[in-house]
């Protein structure tokens, strides 16, 4: 019983880290283009988070635990396709 409510409450941060993955990833598109109908360029990151002064090293963090976050749930995927793919197929004895 345990058991199926960790796994309830794993699935259920791994969809809404998934979510949290996905909109920030559409916000940077929608911003870029955005940016890019107004301007008619891309804007320059390293600029535009040179602006924000102090507030950057917070920015630049959050942006690292994303990506980490990203790389640690597709590990955890591929891991988990893999090892438990060969475990519950049945041998041909």
């Amino acid at each position: 019983m345990e058991q199926v409510e960790t796994e309830r409450n794993n699935t259920t941060m791994s969809a809404v880290l998934w979510y949290a993955i996905f909109i920030w990833f559409a916000s940077s598109l929608f911003s870029q283009s955005i940016y890019m109908a107004f301007n008619g360029v891309p804007y320059d990151a390293l600029t535009l988070l040179q602006d924000l002064g102090p507030l950057y090293y917070i920015v630049v963090g959050i942006e690292v635990v994303v990506w980490i976050s990203l790389g640690v749930l597709l590990v955890k995927k591929v891991v988990q396709k893999t090892w438990l793919g060969r475990t519950t197929q049945p041998s041909m004895a």
